[in-house]
Order: C-alpha cells, then sequence, then structure tokens
C-alpha cells in the first residue's frame, strides 16, 4: 500500500518524499521496531484503541519506549485530517528505537488508499497453499526470551513468504508448524467454522500474532448465532470445515476459495460476517 500521506510527531504531514529517519535508525538496520496497520473507514481508524493497547503491549515485551498515548493519537489525527470520507485508508503507525546513539525512539503514521486488489478480496475470495514453517505449534510460546505474537517491523520472514506465493501462483500462504498445524499467514490470521463454532487459532499457546480483527468478530459471533472458540486445527480439518478465512485488519475478511489448489467449501456466512465487520463491500 503506497503511503500518500505522512506525519511525524511534533512536525504534523510531512512531503511523502521528505526523509523522516536517520540513517542509523536501528528500524533501519535491525529491524529493531514496532508497528500497527488500522484500516481507516468513515475517515476514522477503526479499533484504534485496541491497536493501541496491542502495540503497548509489544513494547513492553521488547523493551521499546513509546511515545505518550496521546502523542500517538494526535499523531494518527495529523495523518488523516481532511481524508476524504468515501475513500479507505489503510493507517500505518511505526515506532522504532531510533538512532544507534539511543537518543531517541522514532516514530511516524503513514496513510494511503486501500488498494482494489485488496478490497476485491472480499468480493472474490483468495487461493491459498500451505508453506511450512519449521517450527512447532507450541515451540515460540514456550521460549521465555523470545517476544513472541507482536508486530515488528522485521518482515523478512514475511516477505519470503510473499515472494513465495507469487512464485506458486497464489494470493496468500498459510504457515503450517512442523508438527501439522495451520497457523496463520503472513499478514493474516487464520478464522475458520465448524459447524456453528467460528473458530481461530490461539496466540497465547502458539506465539502467533494475536489479530485485533479476528478478535472483535469472535468476541460479536453471538449476534449471528454462532458460538466462538479459540483452538489449533490441521489443513486438512480445514478442507473439510464450513468456512475458511484469512483476516487482516485492512484486507477484512477474504474466505479461501481453495487450498493446496483443493476447492473449499463456500460459506454461505461469508455476507454477514463481512456485514459484521462493517467493511463496505468492493
Amino acid at each position: 500500500m503506497v503511503a500518500s500521506r505522512i506525519a511525524v510527531p511534533g512536525r504534523g504531514l510531512v512531503p511523502p518524499g521528505e526523509p523522516v529517519l536517520r540513517g542509523d535508525d536501528r528500524g533501519v538496520l535491525h529491524g529493531d521496531g514496532l508497528f500497527e496497520t488500522m484500516h481507516l473507514r468513515d475517515g476514522r481508524p477503526w479499533l484504534r484503541d485496541a491497536h493501541l493497547a496491542r502495540l503497548a503491549r509489544a513494547a513492553a515485551a521488547i523493551d521499546l519506549t513509546l511515545p505518550a498515548a496521546e502523542v500517538l493519537v494526535e499523531l494518527l489525527d495529523a495523518v488523516r485530517a481532511g481524508w476524504p470520507v468515501e475513500v479507505e485508508g489503510a493507517l500505518r503507525l511505526v515506532c522504532t528505537r531510533g538512532p544507534e546513539d539511543g537518543t531517541s525512539p522514532t516514530g511516524y503514521a503513514t496513510l494511503g488508499e486501500v488498494p482494489a486488489a485488496t478490497r476485491a478480496a472480499r468480493r472474490h475470495g483468495i487461493t491459498v497453499a500451505t508453506l511450512p514453517l519449521g517450527v512447532a505449534a507450541r515451540a515460540r510460546a514456550e521460549l521465555d526470551w523470545l517476544p513472541a505474537g507482536v508486530k515488528s517491523i522485521s518482515y523478512a520472514v514475511s516477505t519470503a513468504a510473499r515472494r513465495w506465493t507469487a512464485r506458486a501462483g497464489v494470493d496468500d500462504a498459510l504457515w503450517v508448524s512442523s508438527d501439522g498445524y495451520a497457523l496463520e499467514g503472513p499478514t493474516a490470521n487464520l478464522v475458520w467454522l465448524a459447524g456453528d463454532t467460528l473458530c481461530t487459532v490461539p496466540a497465547a499457546e502458539t506465539g502467533i500474532l494475536p489479530g485485533v480483527t479476528a478478535a472483535w468478530l469472535l468476541a460479536h459471533a453471538h449476534a449471528l448465532g454462532l458460538r466462538a472458540e479459540e483452538r489449533l486445527v490441521t489443513p486438512a480439518e480445514l478442507r473439510t470445515a464450513d468456512g475458511v478465512w484469512l483476516s487482516s485488519s485492512v484486507r477484512g475478511l477474504a474466505e479461501i476459495r481453495t487450498l493446496d489448489a483443493v476447492p473449499l467449501r463456500r460459506c454461505a456466512h461469508t455476507p454477514a460476517l463481512q456485514a459484521l465487520l462493517g467493511f463496505p463491500r468492493p
């Protein structure tokens, strides 16, 4: 998503081509930082407080000093001011550890229009292939030194997975643990329907990123007469599920049409789930 706006604390909006980071910023050199991406709808960031809370938890996990919460809110307000209410936006908040000398953390926000392909995925669904992650489902959560489940700007693994999906000719990947469980996508959470139960993968047990959108969806599943549950699942179980989706803040809910080239059952609940999330139809 190309940023058409950039804002910096204390400076407000800056020209998109103007540098905002030092060359020795640890975010650039080491991927030492965090980010959150929010869906801008009707000119406002949806689930802003939940995203800021996740950012604060992640910052505590990696000992990263964040700007004060009111500074971050002012930054988000500055970058979105005057944005057309009819245009969906991808609003990204980035915080790094700052220069190598440790003088101060760096923060900035970017805003760009949600791409047409992202919006279309809600309507048409996506094709997905499983990709081995090489670790057991519970391995990362059991390591007390590893800050699992944080939205880090260190994106080398996710970027490699995206390159792999492009070569494989599919829209997205679904990481699978070495002991055979489906975990998450490079930029999305897994959601599936088993009977009348809407499910997602337990973040605390597996170390995956706890999805803000997926959590909101499961918390409100009762509005559609569905129960909610966190549990582990295998790709084989997904192939017989009553519906399977990838969920993310900007894409919303995209139904998986094929998994490893095997067609999945189309779910009659998809429109209602998307309506519950409140995402505009493309």
